[in-house]
């Protein structure tokens, strides 16, 4: 039975970009896999505490010699890491805030990087897992534009997903998100809409051709 590990981020509920994407994508998944299993974490609704000195020290330590506050701390992050290391695929909503990615999913990452298992040494222990993330935004980040080379969510996340974990990293970009809200970017609203639908296509085409090819 195939699993897919869902995130959410976003703290707009119903009205996030990210999330109507996400959707799409376990939606596709799973038409592929109807007997499949999924695993959601919301971040936003559920939110996970901040990595703290007990749980973080509690990974350089070996499990035997862990004092009964390191072993309560880091139930978490096994919990989470055994998460990801049983998942097929992976899904992630990360929409960009302030330049960068949600504190919530930062929490997560602090949580699932695990020196010695998950990151940090010659086998990854979830490497080659295919991860696809939805990187919204509000604005547009593209080459030209006058925010070009203020993306602090990608690359941040191709070298935490990528080269950390081990994971096989795609992404999917609706931009201009906040187009529909925003009275100065109303004469946008249209390539918005053309960027949310390649999104959703985008998501249901990625999530059957990776059906496909966990099932070959």
């Amino acid at each position: 039975m195939a699993t897919l590990l869902h995130i959410d981020s976003s703290v707009n509920g119903d009205h996030s970009a990210s999330r109507a994407v996400t959707a799409v994508f376990r939606a596709a998944w799973l038409a592929q896999h109807p007997g499949g299993r999924v695993v959601e974490r919301d971040l936003a609704a559920d939110p996970l505490p901040h990595l703290d000195a007990s749980a973080a020290q509690a990974g350089y330590v070996p499990p035997a010699d862990r004092t009964p506050e390191q072993q309560a701390s880091f139930a978490l992050r096994e919990e989470l890491a055994t998460e990801l290391e049983q998942a097929d695929a992976v899904v992630i909503g990360a929409p960009m805030y302030n330049w960068s990615i949600p504190s919530g999913l930062k929490a997560w990452l602090d949580h699932v990087i695990i020196g010695g298992r998950t990151a940090m040494t010659e086998n990854p222990s979830a490497a080659g897992t295919p991860v696809t993330v939805v990187a919204s935004r509000g604005g547009s980040y593209a080459p030209g534009t006058p925010q070009e080379g203020n993306d602090f969510v990608q690359d941040y996340l191709r070298h935490a997903l990528g080269t950390g974990l081990g994971l096989d990293v795609d992404f999917i970009v609706p931009e201009l998100t906040l187009a529909p809200s925003v009275p100065a970017m109303s004469e946008l609203i249209p390539l918005f809409e053309a960027s949310r639908a390649k999104a959703h296509e985008e998501a249901e085409t990625k999530a059957k051709a990776l059906a496909s090819r966990l099932a070959a």
